[in-house]
């Protein structure tokens, strides 16, 4: 499924993994960014190896939990809890590539057929085994209409039970990113006996995990705290489990710093990178940076002064993305052509990398040039007869971006204005059309669970659900068609540079910046991964100590 940053979800082009950045931050105290001593992050998939384990880990989270019925919701704060306790079919790897995991592997056998081949050494929490039945009861579960992740079975006509360890999909066509879907919380396998055991109970605090990972859920007491706990007898010999418990807390960013600083918390994947910024004098703090497919946009909705794409064209032109990388997050982001970010290119990285340079239509900063052709466009389409408006929830990166959007319109001789909306209801804006309706763009952290492409940019096709602002293009959707169907990884990375150049021609969507995953941590601990892994990857598991 692609999530964005609904309860709340890119690697630099510059920077190979595993290098270090020197950064320029902004000061802890709000002061200006390019006064602020330089920071020097580990750039790359994971933090250096454990030297033994831990007995308990008390961990930031952005927010509490919701719910852990991920058929109902998911997002950041949940996925990074479950990530430890939960499997799927296929496993992310801290550098965002995908293996067989409960599937023992996966195979298309035709065109429009998949075999997934169940392993039978695995087993749920409760001491039963994790049988095909299982696997098929779960993928119904998630494909049922109205399911979270229903999205990632559209192209699904049947699954079936076609062996005593295996699940044969059927597809309308075939599918080259179906499997690697699997590894995202679509292939999520669950206990049905559990599940059915708690009812519509199921996932609310109080209630026992159905999986099958190397944690098991422990007490959640709302609003307060959750930990999990090293599952006794955890099927997978081959894994070490290092950290024994993790107790979660959750707080905003800056009560986070607040107690990393103190030491009263021992780590946190950061809610933005700015973040770090105070904390890379904390001498009991190590910080390290890793891809991600997240990228800061700007959706443009229905209301009507964004209909036409020489408008959006405009505005594109003309915001200010170096500035907005600066101030809201002390450089610490990259100002992004696309709406997604670099982590996604998971294969064929060098033809994406140089067609990503080759794009134009939205620099990092407006040149002369730049807002001319802006205004042209303005005076071809015609100014809308209302102010833009842009919706902001009043936090601080999007009130940076907000005002940066509203200062590209003036350039062009634009009106634009700011309409703030309750923190509270902001993540309506994808499913509630009246709140679109007050504003003509709002502003979000967009990310996917898969590294390709293609996982994203079909959300340009006329049908996509977060196509607000009704971009048809007939050619577009065919792409999209022709790339979900093309295996050959150089034909579909081929099919994935035309998608994106005509989404960035067309900006049904502003790209803004990218952000790359961001942990902070306790200098005596060591061994996570530092990349956008830890919303699948049991990333407490590789959590030990950094003392030899």
């Amino acid at each position: 499924m692609n999530i964005s940053h609904r309860p709340r979800r890119a690697a630099w082009l510059a920077i190979a993994a595993g290098a270090a950045i020197a950064l320029t931050g902004c000061t802890a105290d709000g002061g200006d960014p390019s006064t602020a001593p330089a920071i020097d992050i580990p750039f790359g998939a994971t933090t250096p190896a454990a030297s033994g384990p831990v007995d308990s880990v008390a961990w930031m989270l952005p927010a509490e939990p919701a719910t852990f019925d991920f058929d109902i919701d998911s997002g950041a704060a949940e996925n990074t809890v479950f990530a430890n306790v939960c499997e799927r079919l296929m496993a992310v790897q801290p550098d965002l590539t995908t293996v067989p995991h409960l599937a023992e592997s996966a195979e298309w056998v035709d065109d429009t057929h998949v075999v997934f081949t169940i392993r039978t050494d695995a087993t749920f929490h409760d001491g039963s085994p994790v049988t095909a039945d299982d696997v098929l009861w779960s993928m119904q579960r998630h494909a049922a209409e109205g399911a979270d992740e229903s999205d990632e079975y559209a192209n699904v006509t049947a699954m079936e039970k076609t062996g005593a360890n295996e699940i044969t999909v059927t597809l309308a066509q075939r599918d080259a990113i179906f499997i690697q879907a699997m590894a995202g919380n679509g292939g999520m396998v669950l206990n049905p006996r559990v599940v059915e055991a708690q009812g519509e109970n199921f996932g609310a605090p109080g209630t026992p995990d159905a999986c099958s990972g190397p944690y098991t859920l422990g007490e959640w007491k709302p609003g307060t705290s959750l930990t999990i706990e090293k599952a006794e007898n955890y099927w997978d010999a081959s894994r070490e489990v290092l950290a024994s418990e993790v107790v979660f807390r959750w707080a905003d960013q800056s009560a986070v710093v607040n107690a990393l600083t103190a030491g009263e918390a021992d780590g946190s994947y950061l809610d933005s990178p700015a973040s770090a910024i105070p904390l890379q004098s904390v001498d009991s703090v190590s910080l390290a940076q890793g891809p991600s497919t997240n990228a800061w946009v700007l959706l443009a909705t229905e209301r009507g002064a964004l209909a036409d794409e020489r408008i959006r064209q405009a505005l594109s032109l003309a915001l200010d993305r170096a500035g907005i990388a600066k101030a809201a997050f002390g450089d610490l982001a990259e100002p992004s052509k696309t709406p997604i970010g670099s982590g996604a290119w998971g294969y064929e990285r060098d033809a994406f990398e140089a067609a990503y340079e080759a794009l134009e239509g939205a620099p990092a900063s407006p040149s002369a040039s730049d807002l001319e052709a802006a205004k042209e466009l303005v005076a071809e389409a015609g100014a809308p007869d209302e102010p833009i408006v842009i919706a902001s929830d009043g936090g601080s990166v999007r009130n940076v971006v907000s005002n940066a959007l509203v200062a590209a319109a003036k350039s062009i001789g634009l009106e634009a204005e700011i309409a703030t909306i309750p923190s509270a209801q902001y993540g309506d804006f994808y499913s509630d059309a009246e709140l679109r309706g007050q504003a003509d763009l709002f502003s979000d952290e967009y990310y996917i669970s898969k590294n390709d492409p293609v996982g994203f940019y079909k959300n340009g096709a006329s049908t996509a659900s977060v196509n607000f602002v009704g971009f048809d293009d007939p050619e577009y959707d065919e792409l999209v068609t022709q790339a979900f169907a093309a295996t050959d990884d150089a034909e579909r990375a081929e099919l994935a540079i035309e998608l994106q150049r005509r989404w960035v021609e067309a900006t049904p969507w502003l790209p803004v910046t990218q952000s790359p995953s961001t942990v902070a941590y306790s200098s005596k601990l060591t061994g996570l991964p530092s990349s956008a892994a830890y919303l699948y990857y049991p990333w407490a598991a590789d959590l030990g100590s950094s003392q030899g």
